[in-house]
């Protein structure tokens, strides 16, 4: 697989490396300082036409591929890990979703937002449902011609700052019959009963706001809903398989980070002096540096390949093979590659003056949001086993039981 970039794509990268160099990378240290979303940002980049890059020209947007958008991503994250986020959202996971499944309606509302600069809050994660995201308890109740949403979500990033939420709950008919996992879009300041809760004080990325979002008695009207092609009742796994482009968005992040901190660490290297030479004519630490450059260099390719495979086989997403394996390998190499670029500066790196705790902090997140990587290697193992692979207690012995009662059927 050729990932040989066009001169479009290289012109992108490099308009993309030049308003985070020129205008982003001086405000890093002050967002994570004041812990302050960054708007300055997010106008510039809805200026250069960053934010809504998948949007297609019907809706306004340019249709970018998946592939574009972690060209930008990188360069962004290389920066300010909190842009390179904003980026993300701005142009896969939620959006993605609403672009694949929504009506017409729905569509027009989100891209709208979007190519304004909204940063759009996609709402799974609960406190007693985090990696077992099908436990949720967040519930919507069809009454009459509307639905009533009621729960709460945690860990929700640019709770606050978001206006356009997408929001995951089990739904029930007007009987109260359950009919599966469903998406809700909702607004901000716009849908009364959307209850954004208490900040969550992060170890890093501290510029994006990680909140509770409570939901009492909100009540949207019935075309709200995200109804994906194979229905409710395997909806969670239509919008799931979305969540595909976020999970690369991610990984695209933490390759972001690591390359901003190599770049750090090798400049750093050549300056600075000890024992009468530049400490990059120390083997011991050109050993560390030529191990970063492989890590960021097979962390590319994995996330690469995962974007391209958007599309193929009829999937507009990302594989969830691809994207688990690109996530996986590019978080845990991102703290690696910064714990090591931080060692290389020294005490500066232990600083905050300089960058490198910051960046190091920021890379932390990624083994942990979007799918830890524990639960996505669980993924690869069920991908490359070619069976389910269940958590529950008594996950294994019910697929024993149903596997052998078919087996007996079929006798």
């Amino acid at each position: 697989m050729s990932f040989a970039l066009t001169a479009e794509q290289e012109d992108l990268r490099a308009r993309a490396r030049d308003l985070a160099e020129r205008v982003i990378a001086p405000r890093a240290a002050e967002v994570d300082r004041t812990e302050s979303y960054p708007w300055d940002n997010v106008k510039a980049l809805t200026e250069s036409g960053f934010m809504g890059m998948t949007i297609p020209a019907a809706y306004g947007g340019p249709g970018r591929s998946f592939l574009d958008v972690t060209l930008v991503v990188e360069e962004m994250a290389a920066q300010c890990g909190v842009t390179g986020r904003i980026v993300v959202e701005g142009n896969m996971g939620a959006i993605s979703a609403i672009l694949q499944y929504g009506t017409e309606e729905q569509k027009r509302r989100a891209t709208e937002l979007v190519l304004s600069g909204d940063k759009p809050a996609i709402c799974i994660t609960e406190p007693e449902a985090g990696s077992a995201a099908t436990e949720m308890t967040t519930r919507a109740d069809r009454r009459g011609d509307r639905w009533v949403l009621n729960g709460k979500k945690h860990w929700i990033t640019g709770g606050g700052v978001s206006r356009l939420h997408l929001i995951f709950a089990r739904v029930f008919d007007a009987a109260g019959a359950e009919q599966g996992i469903g998406g809700f879009l909702a607004f901000r300041d716009e849908d009364q009963g959307l209850v954004i809760g208490a900040r969550e004080p992060t170890m890093g990325l501290r510029g994006i706001p990680e909140t509770e979002v409570l939901f009492q008695d909100l009540t949207l009207p019935a075309d709200r809903l995200v109804v994906p092609p194979s229905g409710l009742k395997r909806g969670f796994a239509d919008l799931m398989n979305a969540y595909n482009s976020q999970r690369v968005g991610a990984g695209t992040v933490a390759l972001g980070l690591a390359e901003g901190a190599y770049r750090r660490a090798l400049d750093f290297a050549k300056q600075r002096e000890q024992f009468g030479r530049p400490i990059a004519e120390f083997q011991g630490l050109q050993w560390m540096l030529a191990d970063m450059s492989v890590q960021i260099e097979a962390a590319r390719a994995l996330i690469w390949r995962a974007a391209a495979t958007a599309g193929r086989n009829g999937n507009p997403f990302p594989d969830s093979l691809a994207a688990a394996q690109a996530k996986i390998f590019a978080s845990e190499m991102a703290i690696r590659v910064s714990t090591d670029a931080l060692q290389i500066h020294g005490a500066r790196g232990y600083s905050r003056n300089w960058p490198m705790e910051r960046i190091q902090r920021d890379a932390r997140m990624f083994t942990i949001g979007g799918g830890t990587a524990q639960v996505l290697r669980t993924m690869v193992a069920s991908r490359i086993l070619e069976r389910k692979l269940p958590q529950t207690r008594d996950g294994y012995s019910a697929l024993a039981a149903a596997t052998g009662a078919r087996k007996q059927a079929a006798e």
